[in-house]
């Protein structure tokens, strides 16, 4: 009789028969797109066992709101929760497949990026893609059958209440069980892998958006003694400058290059006996340029954004989206601004539109005169591919732009061209592609090597100009462009397995820094783009002291050689930290922790926390440095006449 009514309580035709299919369901796919397309780190029993049944609690919370409803509505509510559950499962695996990262709420808000995306998209897509959701499809088919014919009935409210206890109950053990593995999971890490890993997708996406709220209450409730510890803190960190560079460069232009997705390991590299990047490895053995060999990129979700914000502040990117996208209205003390107040004129070229990565504001936060986005060059069908206009157009249109900027002048040059997917055409092609079986892989020799053709023409014209000779050049790598879902193919173009350790080690990003009669040469110091601003700045004879930077000086005796990661990672000439495992940086061969080990972690940890309220609680605008007058960006206006033109000619 008991067996009977459990059978007839689990019928399909009933609301918890069906909304028990669509949680198994749910669990099931979403275990099995762990398994297929995120590389979580999985090192022990238990953390199987957690990856295993993490999906259940937030399966049966999520869908436990569809039996509030009655009847047939109760079955479509399940539905729609289950294609929104699988919708958002599916544009994290997207995502992953290239930042190697989940998605957070404040990415969501940068809508702006979305329609640049355009290729990238495309190469992310499978053919295999749609499984992820063949469980929506099978439970609007099993509704439109004859063999489920939903009763019209409504749950009693404290089965209903029984329902959401239970997913109550069982996100209590899978958190339980992940702090035995795990302690102070949910305060401690900077990883978002740590948190899926342990607690899942959607429970991590409810993480998520409690932080997300969280940070947007801390400014409102900051005051000015909240900046105190801070100040201390970055007195504690600073490096006194090299008095043989200190003003080595004062009142010279200030030209940075930005190298898309440039990683260490392409310099001085060969394909098939040639240099892939023959111009910059020139500038690597050149006496007159300094090329520091131990450069890290430091990014977060904002990848190109965050090192862009870096260079410009000494401060790091946010934990969750992009600080450009949701600090654009911040106070700052950035570079443009710095030197602005020294008698420089700032301007930025970029062949993209302005609103990308929500530029147009932030800018004027920073303190940019100028913005010569799209509108200023002719991004015409031939010229322009993937994210924008081709280096080479946008180089050589670039040279007019910059003789209408007053010297001396600080000017910075977004490149675009060697960004995933790598496409390019093979008229264009100047060196075959390498030969790994990974599309984007091989793609990426032949990027980097166009990009390298392009920094070549635009340094020619410096020289000729009598810029080069008058000009801080600065070129660097902004971040990866190969990420670790490519381990296969690195480990073909390195010639040694590529895991953690080894991709690790990968986040080297060429850093290059000419200043005209001083003498160069490989600086095999480690250091990250946190320190740029602070070397760049004691080069032309600016002391840092008086600011907020996380950084210090690459250059200077005092400089500390250990570099956090945003996920809370580290790496030194003798360790690197990866996911609280020590690894001899010479050998790859784990080491144990230590003391010291210890206190650095602390560092490192303290230097995100601060650096993150900085900018969660909008802090510099309680401090001003003596000298210093903050920045009021309504003095900043970059509109274009032509966009004034192209918006009367739509209106016509």
């Amino acid at each position: 009789m008991k067996k009977a009514m459990n059978k007839e309580l689990f019928s399909l035709s009933k609301p918890m028969g069906f909304f028990s299919l669509a949680v198994v369901l749910l669990w099931l796919k979403t275990y099995a797109a762990y398994q297929i397309e995120f590389d979580l780190g999985i090192d022990n029993v238990m953390q199987k066992f957690l990856l295993f049944i993490n999906p259940i609690s937030s399966a049966v919370l999520f869908l436990a709101f569809a039996l509030f409803a009655k009847g047939r509505r109760s079955f479509i509510w399940m539905i729609i929760i289950d294609f929104l559950l699988s919708f958002l499962l599916y544009a994290n695996i997207v995502y992953y497949r290239f930042f190697t990262d989940f998605i957070t709420l404040p990415t969501l808000t940068q809508t702006d990026n979305a329609g640049d995306l355009g290729k990238s998209i495309g190469a992310l897509l499978h053919p295999y893609d749609f499984i992820y959701f063949l469980d929506t499809v099978l439970l609007i088919g099993l509704l439109l059958s004859k063999y489920v014919k939903p009763e019209p009935i409504k749950l009693k409210g404290r089965q209903v209440g029984a329902v959401f206890l239970t997913a109550i109950i069982l996100f209590a053990v899978n958190l339980g069980l992940a702090e035995t593995d795990r302690p102070q999971l949910l305060t401690r890490t900077f990883d978002r892998n740590y948190l899926v890993k342990y607690l899942g997708m959607y429970n991590y996406t409810i993480y998520d958006a409690v932080q997300s709220s969280k940070a947007s209450t801390q400014r409102a409730l900051a005051d000015s003694s909240d900046i105190t510890e801070v100040v201390n803190f970055t007195n504690s960190l600073y490096a006194q400058p090299n008095p043989e560079y200190f003003g080595k460069a004062k009142g010279k232009n200030v030209i940075y290059i930005h190298l898309e997705s440039l990683q260490n390991f392409i310099i001085d590299y060969k394909l098939n006996g040639e240099e892939v990047t023959p111009f910059l490895n020139s500038l690597a053995h050149d006496q007159n340029t300094f090329y520091f060999d131990n450069f890290f990129h430091q990014t977060g979700q904002g990848k190109t954004s965050d090192a862009e914000f870096m260079l410009e502040n000494s401060l790091f990117g946010l934990p969750q989206g992009s600080a450009f996208s949701m600090k654009g209205h911040n106070t700052y003390q950035a570079a443009p601004a710095i030197l602005g107040q020294q008698g420089y004129t700032s301007a930025v070229f970029h062949g993209n539109k302005k609103s990308f990565w929500n530029r147009d504001e932030i800018y004027k936060s920073l303190g940019f005169n100028q913005f010569f986005d799209s509108s200023y060059y002719d991004m015409n069908e031939k010229d322009v591919l993937n994210y924008g206009l081709k280096d080479k157009p946008f180089f050589k249109e670039s040279t007019s732009l910059l003789e209408t900027v007053k010297q001396p002048f600080y000017a910075k040059f977004i490149t675009l061209s060697n960004h995933f997917p790598f496409p390019m055409s093979q008229e264009e092609a100047t060196i075959e592609p390498h030969h790994t079986g990974d599309k984007s892989v091989d793609g990426y020799f032949q990027t980097a090597r166009y990009l390298d053709e392009a920094v070549e023409e635009f340094v020619a014209y410096l020289k000729k100009s009598g810029l080069y000779d008058n000009s801080v050049i600065i070129m660097y790598g902004d971040h990866y462009g190969i990420s670790d879902n490519h381990n296969k193919a690195m480990s073909v173009v390195t010639g040694k397995e590529v895991g953690k350790f080894e991709n690790a080690q990968l986040q080297r990003v060429p850093l290059f820094i000419h200043v005209p009669g001083v003498k160069g040469g490989v600086q095999h110091q480690y250091g990250g783009q946190i320190d740029l601003l602070p070397t760049v700045l004691h080069l032309l004879g600016i002391d840092t002291k008086p600011y907020v930077q996380m950084g210090t000086d690459l250059l200077s005796p005092q400089h500390n050689e250990v570099v956090p990661f945003r996920n809370g990672d580290f790496i030194s000439k003798d360790v690197t930290a990866i996911n609280d495992k020590y690894y001899s940086t010479e050998t790859g061969e784990e080491i144990e922790e230590t003391e010291e080990l210890k206190k650095q972690a602390e560092i490192v940890g303290k230097k995100l926390r601060l650096s993150d309220k900085v900018l969660n609680e909008d802090l510099l605008r309680f401090y001003t440095p003596q000298g210093f007058t903050p920045v009021d960006p309504s003095d900043y206006d970059y509109t274009h006449r032509q966009d004034n033109e192209n918006k009367a000619a739509e209106i016509k």
